[in-house]
């Protein structure tokens, strides 16, 4: 297959020269072996992807390097040797792209591989498969390692792992009772969980005691709770001193954790007020959205995992932080696009039962932004750490600040820097100050020249002739240009 050149300005030559080499980038020479450039584009695949620049030199002096030129292949048959290997180990489709890169000044061509996460582990020419940290490509040695790769990856899933306790905590629980009752009430317990694959070996699988042990944190005590924090602040970390009461801690089998959680989420929730341009009133996040992102922290979690799902629930802002990260080639990016389940028996199996949490397979997140959008409200912000899934939701209206700031104004005739913080979500006293000085330059507001210090604060100023509608472009947003 034939590789597309891709002519490039000055400009855009400078922004590749010019990036920080880490986590996602790496720059190297065209004389680097090709087999050693193998373990940084394994490393991307087998982490959250990244771009792969050759034909870049660095000009070094002193032993410190100064800048960095661009020096890459004379002919784009001179690279041959690298897309041979890369080719046989990494081949064209959705995860490895290659393209030369040109530009107007410079005579040679740069090859750019662009890696995105992969399904599968992928290995470096030397058969070992590397990860990335960093600047650093980290290579996979131990079987403990590779088993948490295989973890990520949803190449091996830990809820057919079985465990050593008597298979009749599931046989004769309440919940499975219940469960055959109403669902299937023709079989018996025992034949529906080896049906299922939840019995192996006349051992319960980890699926199996998530859904129908009584309590499941008996045998995964660090691996099934949830907990549950209520911050007072709106600071970026929650400490103890701003805690409301001691942590709760919700546990029951998947399917009664599911909704016990939800109802202990939203009951927190609504004692919550926030200050709106009508005063005080009660913070409203669509129930729905709510409900949707628990249940998937809930089930899509990585159970191999020693650590319990934590909510913390601050004065504008909601966290859900799941272990583990996004399997297969699931990123923040493409999470609404995509799907793959890591665990797929619990999904499967959960919607069998009545009122079943997740309703519309693979539709959850996509409800959840959509609620949040009838609201007004922005989307969440979906984050991975080394060994987590963090997903913010965030109680700030999709409305400018510089909206915001008016809407309250013109009923209250004035607006000071905390009130407008505490209104628009905006944390810096500068940033607000900003704001209110674009709408200064518009003549829409002035500063009190009485009040000086931290007593000062901003009036609304007469309208402006031929603004009748104060500004507000006919899609009803402020305009400040």
């Amino acid at each position: 297959m034939s590789i597309d050149i891709k002519k490039i300005s000055d400009e855009q030559r400078d922004r590749v020269l010019n990036l920080s080499e880490g986590h996602f980038y790496e720059l190297k020479s065209k004389d680097i072996q090709p087999r050693k450039l193998t373990k940084t584009i394994s490393a991307f695949s087998n982490s959250d992807g990244g771009d792969v620049y050759i034909g870049i030199s660095e000009i070094k002096h002193n032993g410190i390097i100064s800048h960095r030129v661009w020096d890459g292949f004379n002919t784009q048959e001179s690279a041959n040797g690298h897309i041979q290997i890369f080719t046989e180990l990494f081949p064209f489709g959705n995860y490895f792209s290659y393209e030369f890169l040109e530009t107007e000044d410079e005579s040679s061509f740069v090859l750019h591989v662009s890696i995105n996460k992969t399904n599968a582990i992928c290995k470096a020419s030397d058969g070992t498969p590397y990860v990335r940290k960093s600047a650093q490509n980290i290579p996979i040695k131990t079987l403990e390692d590779l088993k948490r790769l295989e973890y990520d990856k949803g190449i091996t899933t830990f809820e057919r792992q079985t465990i050593n306790i008597p298979k009749t905590t599931i046989i004769d629980s309440e919940i499975l009772q219940r469960f055959i009752k109403i669902v299937i009430p023709t079989t018996t317990p025992e034949s529906w969980l080896k049906k299922q694959i939840l019995i192996i070996n006349d051992l319960p699988t980890v699926a199996g005691i998530l859904l129908y042990s009584d309590e499941p944190q008996a045998a995964l005590p660090k691996q099934s709770g949830v907990k549950v924090y209520r911050y007072k602040t709106r600071d970026e970390i929650g400490k103890r001193e701003n805690l409301a009461f001691e942590p709760i801690t919700v546990e029951g089998p998947m399917y009664d954790q599911i909704y016990e959680t939800v109802n202990k989420v939203i009951k927190l929730v609504e004692d919550i007020k926030i200050l709106t341009d009508k005063g005080l009133e009660k913070i409203i996040y669509p129930i729905e959205a709510l409900h949707e992102i628990i249940t998937n922290a809930i089930l899509h979690r990585d159970y191999s995992i020693n650590k319990d799902i934590h909510i913390r629930i601050f004065d504008n802002r909601i966290e859900i932080e799941s272990p583990g990260r996004l399997p297969g080639h699931i990123s923040p990016n493409n999470i609404l696009s995509e799907q793959l389940a890591r665990n797929g028996s619990l999904v499967r199996i959960i919607n069998k039962f009545p009122n079943p949490p997740n309703k519309d397979i693979g539709e959850g997140l996509n409800t959840a932004f959509e609620a949040l959008k009838k609201l007004k409200l922005k989307f969440p912000v979906i984050t991975e750490t080394d060994n987590s899934v963090l997903v913010k939701i965030l109680h700030e209206p999709l409305a400018s600040p510089e909206e915001i700031v008016m809407n309250y104004i013109q009923k209250h005739n004035e607006i000071t820097n905390t009130k407008g913080r505490e209104l628009t979500g905006i944390e810096s006293e500068n940033e607000m100050k900003r704001v209110f000085q674009r709408l200064q330059n518009r003549e829409l507001i002035y500063l009190d020249p009485a009040r000086k210090g931290p007593s000062s604060r901003w009036l609304l100023k007469g309208k402006p002739e031929n603004s009748g509608n104060n500004n507000l472009d006919n899609k009803g947003q402020l305009s400040i240009f």
